[in-house]
């Protein structure tokens, strides 16, 4: 867990340039899936400074990995020694293990990881990583607090998975143990975003066959081993909502580099219809603020709104005014943040999945908050910039995990926060 407990946040005009860090809902993966290779693997664009990913690093080399910072945006990974395919782990899990669980059985044919942690988002078993490793082969059970899995003497053998709901953690678990299993895995149903792409490309790098066929279906070719690899981590797509956001919300004007227009392109459509004014200047996105109108969004899979988007956008309506409407169909009920945010004043009602946001052009007030999650955090931090007063948000820690050098970037822009 990071040392960050809170932040101190004041009313702020945020200006200036940013560049996105690379994307934690893609390093993760990748990280992941860097078991499968006793190769050397580089990673660019690498956020150092994610708490989350940091402790990913930390298993890695629980597990025999040797990772070495060539730069603070470069990771290099090593394999010395044979693998330890039991991870212990005293510190904070995180829903990763899931992964690192397939690319150990897959590779080695057995693994055990700790029951994941992550954001207590309701409704988050891990059914579908169990379903995707059984239908590999795998015999899959807890014991002692630990997620274990063996393959059978012959490893995992390839095969038509179909997935119930379109899940990302799945989708990846899939790819990652189908990539050494033998014979040709069709993953049926999969959820198709950035980062599963990112994979699949980091996962060819590294000799894997994987070919993506729309949101129809992905096809595993298993192959007998991978190889090394450099790879440049995807740019951060919740990242750069944030920053657009806080760029519409606080009134400034924010040029954002690297922006990834193409992954984040129906979030873009509803902001400008909701009164965001920017343009594109080659691979730059340049917010020139604009004026908060009510929003009616709902989630959904990519290239919909992600899930993660709609607290970022709930602090984005209570900037408005009038009545702005959110439904989650992936995490249904996902608003606790909602109740924190109406510390500072803001109005709503939630009626079954549906949240109402009545805005009033602004009106928020500095209060103690807390984080409830990473995105929720973040939300909240985007609603002290708007608010009279001081705001404290408690549990900031949780910010941590998802922004890499969030306080120093913000700050650069111009922004009121102190870390306590």
């Amino acid at each position: 867990m990071s040392d960050v407990s809170s932040y101190r946040i004041r009313r702020s005009t945020l200006e200036g340039e940013i560049r996105l860090s690379g994307a934690k809902n893609s390093v993760l993966r990748l990280l992941a899936a860097s078991l499968l290779t006793n190769d050397k693997i580089v990673l660019e664009n690498f956020p150092s400074k994610l708490s989350d990913v940091s402790i990913h690093v930390g298993m890695l080399e629980a597990l025999g990995k040797t990772c070495e910072f060539e730069s603070e945006e470069r990771m290099s990974i090593r394999e010395s020694n044979s693998l330890t395919t039991t991870l212990s782990w005293d510190g904070r899990s995180i829903r990763n293990t899931l992964l690192i669980l397939g690319a150990l059985v897959t590779r080695e044919g057995v693994g055990a990881v700790p029951l994941p942690e992550g954001c207590d988002l309701g409704g988050r078993p891990y059914d579908l990583h169990k379903l995707v490793l059984e239908t590999l082969g795998c015999r899959v059970w807890e014991e002692r607090g630990l997620l274990c899995a063996e393959a059978p003497s012959e490893g995992l053998v390839g095969t038509d998975i179909h997935l119930p709901i379109r899940s990302t953690g799945a989708t990846e678990n899939a790819i990652i143990a189908a990539s050494l299993a033998r014979g040709v895995t069709n993953i049926w149903n999969p959820h198709i975003r950035p980062e599963i792409v990112d994979l699949v490309t980091f996962l060819n790098g590294m000799g894997a066959h994987v070919c993506i066929f729309g949101q129809e279906r992905i096809e595993v070719l298993g192959v007998e081993e991978l190889g090394g690899c450099s790879h440049a981590v995807i740019a951060d797509n919740m990242e750069a909502i944030t920053w657009l956001v806080a760029s519409v919300i606080t009134g400034g004007e924010i040029r954002i580099q690297n922006f990834p227009t193409q992954d984040l392109e129906v979030a873009l459509i509803h902001l400008r219809e909701s009164g965001a004014e920017y343009f594109l200047e080659s691979d730059a996105l340049i917010v020139k603020g604009g004026k908060c109108y009510p929003i009616e969004i709902s989630t959904g899979p990519h290239p919909g709104i992600n899930s993660d988007v709609q607290p970022i956008l709930a602090a984005y309506a209570a900037q408005a005014r009038g009545e702005s409407r959110i439904i989650d169909l992936r995490f249904p009920g996902r608003y606790a943040y909602a109740s924190e945010m109406a510390k500072m004043g803001m109005k709503h009602e939630i009626d079954g999945n549906l949240l109402k946001i009545f805005g009033n052009g602004g009106g928020l007030v500095g209060a103690n908050v807390r984080a409830l999650d990473l995105r929720a955090g973040v939300a909240l931090v985007l609603c002290g910039l708007i608010a009279e007063g001081e705001t404290i948000l408690k549990d900031a820690w949780q910010v941590e995990r998802g922004y890499n050098n969030f306080v120093s970037k913000l700050q650069s822009l111009g922004g009121t926060i102190e870390v306590n």
